[in-house]
C-alpha cells in the first residue's frame, strides 16, 4: 500500500536533517520522511568535513548564513530545546587567518573585510609585522596582508551537529529510514511521489533533494539536472614536534593549502593541481599529495614543519557547484514539488542551520523569511547566471 508524506527528504546528512528539523519546528504535525542510505554516515560529506565555521566569505549572503548558524553551533542544546541526543559541539573559537601574497589579493581582502565587518563579523586586517608578532612561528616574508577572524570562527563537532538536528527532527515527528530514493514519479507536470530502493512507494507533496555529492543522481530520476559533482579532497593528520601550537587559527595560505591544529597535531590539505570531478565512491587518499606538494609549502610557511610524520589521512568530497561554487537552495521551477539544497562547494556544514531553515520557510510559505536566500535559487543556474563565491577553501 502506498503511504503518503507531506515531504520526503532524499539524504539525511547535515542539510537533510536540518531541513527536517526546521520543517517540524515551524509546522508541528507535518509528515516528514527522511531517506538516508547510510545512517552511520561513514562516507557522508558531513562526517568527513573539517567542520569549520567562518564569516570570511566574499559573498554577503554566505557571511549572513554562517553568522546565522553561529549561535546554534555555540550552544546547540539551547537552540534545539534540550532534546535528548543533542550535545555540546565543543566549538574551538581559534579563528581563521587568510594570508594574501600579492597586492591584488590584498586589495580584494580589504574590500571583503569591510563588507564582513558591516555585517557584524570580527574580521581584522593585519600587516605582516602584526602577523609575525602574534604568530611568531609563521614565516611572513612573502605576505602582503592578513585577514583574521578572532571571534565567531573556528571548528566544532561535525557529527554532533548532524545528530543533533536528526534527534530534534525525530522528536518533532520526522521519520528517518535506512533507505534511498530510487525513483521519482510525476503527474500533470508536477511531483507525485517517490519510490525507495526497498520497493516502498511514497506519495508526497514535496521532495527535498539533499543527497550531497549524489544530488545529480536524484535529479536525473525526475528528468532534471544540476551542475553539481563530487570533488575529492585528501586531508592529512600530521605530527610536527617543533610546531605544536594548539591555539593557532585555521590558516588559509596563498600557496593553495590550509592547515589547523587538532590537539597536539595538525590537519592540512591542498587543492589538487588536476582538480576535477571524481567517482562518488572514490575514497582512496592521494598519499603522494603530502610529500610532493603539501610538505614543502608547510615548511615554507612555518620552519617548525621541517620534521613531520603523517599519522593518518582520509578523503572527503565537496559537492562542487561548477557554475559559481555557491549553494543552490529552493524550488526547481521545471517540476513543481521538487526542492533543492545542494552545491555548497565545501562550506555547507557551517551553513546547514541557515540553509535548512531557509528551505523549510520556502517550502511552507513560498518565500524566504529569516534570511533572503533568493539569489541562491535554481533559476540562476538554469539561466547560467553565476552568483560567485570566491573564498572557497
Amino acid at each position: 500500500m502506498e503511504r503518503r508524506f507531506d515531504v520526503v527528504i532524499a539524504g539525511g546528512g547535515a542539510m537533510g536533517s536540518a531541513t527536517a528539523y526546521w520543517l517540524t519546528r515551524l509546522s508541528p504535525g507535518i509528515a516528514v520522511l527522511v531517506a538516508e542510505p547510510d545512517p552511520s554516515y561513514a562516507r557522508s560529506a558531513s562526517a568527513l568535513s573539517a567542520a569549520s565555521i567562518r564569516a570570511q566569505f566574499s559573498n554577503p549572503v554566505n557571511v549572513r548564513m554562517s553568522r546565522f548558524g553561529l549561535e546554534m553551533i555555540r550552544d546547540l542544546p539551547a537552540a534545539l530545546g534540550r532534546v535528548d541526543g543533542v550535545g555540546d559541539l565543543g566549538f574551538r573559537e581559534n579563528g581563521y587567518l587568510f594570508l594574501a601574497g600579492s597586492a591584488a589579493a590584498a586589495a580584494a581582502m580589504r574590500e571583503v573585510a569591510a563588507m564582513q565587518q558591516g555585517l557584524g563579523a570580527a574580521t581584522q586586517l593585519m600587516a605582516p609585522g602584526d602577523i609575525a608578532g602574534r604568530f611568531p612561528w609563521l614565516a611572513t616574508g612573502d605576505v602582503v596582508l592578513g585577514s583574521f577572524g578572532a571571534r565567531g570562527e573556528g571548528w566544532f563537532d561535525n557529527m554532533g551537529l548532524v545528530q543533533g538536528f536528526r534527534a530534534a527532527a525525530r522528536a518533532g515527528g520526522a521519520v528517518f529510514v535506512r533507505d534511498r530514493v530510487a525513483g521519482v514519479s510525476a503527474a500533470g507536470g508536477r511531483l507525485a511521489g517517490v519510490e525507495l530502493a526497498s520497493g516502498a512507494a511514497m506519495a508526497c507533496g514535496a521532495l527535498v533533494v539533499a543527497a550531497g555529492t549524489r544530488v545529480d543522481e536524484v535529479m536525473r530520476m525526475a528528468g532534471l539536472d544540476l551542475p553539481v559533482e563530487p570533488r575529492k579532497r585528501t586531508v592529512f593528520v600530521v605530527d610536527a614536534p617543533a610546531a605544536r601550537h594548539p591555539d593557532a587559527p585555521l590558516i588559509v595560505d596563498p600557496q593553495g593549502i590550509w592547515l589547523r591544529p587538532e590537539g597536539a597535531h595538525w590537519l592540512c590539505a591542498t587543492t589538487p593541481e588536476t582538480d576535477g570531478p571524481c567517482d562518488a565512491d572514490d575514497f582512496d587518499p592521494d598519499a603522494t599529495d603530502f610529500e610532493a606538494d603539501l610538505w614543502p609549502k608547510l615548511y615554507a610557511r612555518a620552519p617548525g614543519f621541517e620534521a613531520v610524520k603523517v599519522l593518518r589521512s582520509w578523503v572527503g568530497h565537496y559537492e562542487y557547484n561548477r557554475l559559481d561554487q555557491n549553494a543552490i537552495i529552493g524550488p526547481d521551477p521545471r517540476m513543481p514539488g521538487v526542492f533543492v539544497i545542494a552545491g555548497f562547494s565545501g562550506h555547507g556544514l557551517q551553513q546547514a542551520p541557515a540553509a535548512g531553515r531557509g528551505l523549510a520557510e520556502v517550502l511552507l510559505t513560498g518565500r524566504f523569511q529569516s534570511l533572503d536566500l533568493s539569489d541562491l535559487g535554481v533559476e540562476r543556474v538554469l539561466a547560467g547566471r553565476p552568483f560567485l563565491e570566491r573564498a572557497v577553501v
